[in-house]
This record gives C-alpha cells, structure tokens and sequence, in this order.
C-alpha cells in the first residue's frame, strides 16, 4: 500500500530509523539496512490509528460517567455493553462477563477496519490478509489458554472424545480442527472484505454517480455482518474452550 498518511511516513520513520540502527551495527552499509528494514505499511497505520481512537474514546466517556445526565457517548457505549452481554448470556451461557469485555474489542476493532473502507482513497485494512491473521491467532490463543484455565489438564480431553479407545485417532483430527479454526476465521474476513472492496472500486470506476452508493451500502452491510460473525464464532470458541462438560 502507498505511503498516503503522514502517520505511515511517520511510523516509518521511527521504527526503520530503529531497525536501519541495528542492521548498521551488525556490519551491514547503510544502503543495505534500509532494504532490509521492514517498513509500515497503511493497513498497519489505520490498525493503530483504530486502537488509539478506540482507547480514547472509552477514556473519555469513563471520565464523564453520569448516572442522571448520561452523554452520547455513554449512551453509545451502554447500547454496546447490552447487546454483547445479551449474546455473551446466551451463547457462553453462566460466567461470560470476564469475556464480555475480549468479544466487544473484537466486534469493534473489525467493525471500525470494516468500515474505514468507505473512505474515499482508503483501503479497507481488513482486505489485508494480515490484519484477519492477527486477530484470528489472538482469539485462538485466548480461547485455548482460558480453556486451560478453566479445565486445568482435564482440557485435554476435550481433543480425546468419550470413548478411551478412539483417541488415537480423534486427538490428530481435533487438533487439526482447531488449526482450521484459525484459518477459518482469517479467510472468512479476508475474502469477504476484499470481495466487498473490489465491486466497490470497479463500480465507482465504471459509473462513478449514484449506482455505487447501492454498493456502499453493501460493503457498509457487509462490514457489520463480518464483524459480528467474527464475534460470535470467537464467543462459540470460548465456550466450547471453558465448557466442563466432556
């Protein structure tokens, strides 16, 4: 992705005058370590542009907390609690409040990505096969250490089956299934979003007048769904994962 944002000029800045540093002093030529140095691209820069935006965000609405006069924003963020611990409740079922707060920074973060897409002159950070793999391996490496947490060693069993003699076979096939999990959630968003990216562009291009805002609308419903499915495959992970029934 082109270097558009000041913040990615920015970035780079920082971090490969870092880098260009420590490649120097292993013996490599300035010209040398400025290739090797990894540079920021712009899907990176939106992601941290979304985290920071999101922390102050929630900052500002902890600090101007009202329980007589609540602002916008409250109201906003109370909407938000009521509809993730509804699907928290019903999907995670007793206890799902300490993973409430995981699975609303997971809808949010991808819904934000989703939809910075309608920018115009911006891509979709999500369309970057990346971003999904990021948040995918974060949530399988949560739900599987709360499994732990939840079960102990007795989390191994639910890669056994119920029947001892069957193991052998079901504890590959189990593990196998997991890693798909990850691939899973990771094709699934990134698919989707670039598809959604790509109509968008080429109908702007073709007959850039009203028959792109139906596609707008599109990727705008698109976005919302991904995001929520995302949410919802991590929160039948989760459950799965912390469940003590084996």
């Amino acid at each position: 992705m082109p270097e558009t944002f000041a913040l990615v000029r920015l970035l780079n800045g920082l971090f490969m005058g870092v880098e260009v540093k420590a490649y120097q002093s292993i013996g490599l030529n300035a010209a040398k370590a400025a290739e090797s140095a990894l540079k920021v691209n712009q899907a990176l820069a939106l992601e941290l542009l979304v985290v920071l935006g999101l922390i102050a965000f929630f900052l500002l609405v902890r600090l101007s907390l009202s329980v007589e006069k609540p602002n916008p924003g409250q109201q906003i963020v109370e909407l938000i609690h009521e509809f993730t611990g509804g699907q928290a409740d019903q999907v995670i079922g007793h206890g799902y409040e300490k993973f409430q707060a995981f699975a609303t920074c997971i809808l949010l973060f991808v819904l934000i990505n989703n939809l910075l897409g309608l920018i115009p002159g911006i891509e979709t950070p999500t369309k970057s096969p990346w971003v999904p793999l990021g948040i995918a391996t974060l949530t399988f490496l949560y739900y599987q250490l709360n499994g732990i947490r939840a079960n102990g060693f007795g989390y191994i069993k639910q890669f056994l089956g119920p029947v001892w003699w069957i193991s052998p076979l079901l504890f590959p096939i189990e593990i196998i299934s997991h890693c798909a999990r990850l691939m899973s959630l990771t094709i699934r968003l990134y698919a989707n979003m670039l598809a959604s990216d790509l109509v968008t562009m080429v109908f702007f291009s073709l007959i850039p007048l009203a028959i792109p805002a139906v596609f707008l609308g599109l990727h705008f419903f698109v976005s919302c769904i991904q995001a929520y499915i995302f949410m919802l495959l991590a929160m039948i992970y989760l459950s799965q994962a912390v469940s003590h029934e084996h």
